[in-house]
């Protein structure tokens, strides 16, 4: 049996798409990731994003994202942007606003611009961030309303932690210039006893007040390019400890996102989706 999928990419973070009702019965959805995410001998993608069409709630589709290493992630900025750009490529929905059900909430899409069928731009409201020590989760000795430079000792050296939840758990250490073994650290530190069920780890440079650049070590995936949660979590972050505005460009490897955290706390950001290519999995 095979499964149609269509891969899209945000600024190079990469997510197979696939509807649920393809997905033949008996199949587990971990071990399609398993397979399917692997670079050379699958498809090779950041992860899986899999749509229902008729979703519990008040959304108008459900979203589910599966890292490669099967695990489960409650959001995705990039890959609900690509499974949105999927609805539209695909014809199943045309009006302007679509509403996606996650594991983390309702999210709220609004097409920007279709350069071309495939190419898609998209302002999202992602929700509001959360900074509670229990809700991250970090496991801290006393509960704290929110983690700013935790000590953190991995691989032998001391990184200074702050910590978000935008979907995902995500722990930030502000730098003045990327570390060449950042990589060494991220997965280090994505694995550390503190993080309860792991976290997304973000390298963070402020440039000035309105832009920031970001490395990015993602929770069950490793480096990826872009990640628009890790994005969202950078820019709250920096918003929070005053080293930025509430507006911030963030520049990762694979292109620019815009981010505003308005004043009733709902995070919003501006990206894009391309489709790479469609194609048959056989499973």
């Amino acid at each position: 049996m095979t499964i149609s999928f269509c891969k899209f990419h945000g600024f190079g973070n990469d997510y197979i798409v696939i509807e649920r009702e393809n997905i033949r019965a008996g199949l587990d959805q971990i071990d399609l990731a398993l397979s399917i995410c692997q670079r050379h001998t699958g498809v090779g993608s950041d992860g899986i994003a899999i749509i229902d069409r008729t979703p519990a709630g008040d959304g108008d589709f459900f979203c589910e994202i599966v890292n490669p290493d099967g695990s489960l992630a409650g959001f995705s900025g990039n890959g609900t942007r690509c499974a949105v750009s999927y609805i539209y490529y695909k014809g199943l929905w045309h009006e302007p606003t679509l509403k996606i059900e996650t594991r983390s909430g309702l999210k709220n899409y609004r097409l920007i611009e279709e350069m071309s069928p495939g190419h898609y731009w998209f302002e999202a409201e992602i929700g509001h961030p959360r900074f509670k020590s229990s809700e991250i989760p970090i496991a801290t000795t006393e509960s704290l309303d929110s983690v700013i430079d935790l000590p953190v000792v991995a691989n032998g050296k001391e990184f200074l932690v702050s910590g978000i939840n935008v979907g995902n758990p995500v722990a930030c250490v502000f730098v003045d210039e990327f570390d060449p073994m950042w990589r060494i650290y991220g997965r280090a530190l994505e694995k550390h006893e503190i993080f309860p069920e792991r976290a997304n780890i973000v390298f963070v440079k402020v440039v000035n007040r309105e832009n920031i650049e970001i490395k990015i070590w993602e929770r069950g995936a490793g480096e990826t390019s872009s990640s628009g949660t890790c994005v969202s979590a950078a820019a709250a972050l920096s918003a929070l400890t005053k080293r930025t505005g509430r507006e911030v460009a963030v520049q990762t490897e694979g292109g620019k996102t815009e981010f505003i955290w308005r004043d009733d706390g709902e995070m919003l950001i501006t990206g894009r989706a391309d489709l790479a290519f469609c194609g048959e999995w056989t499973a």
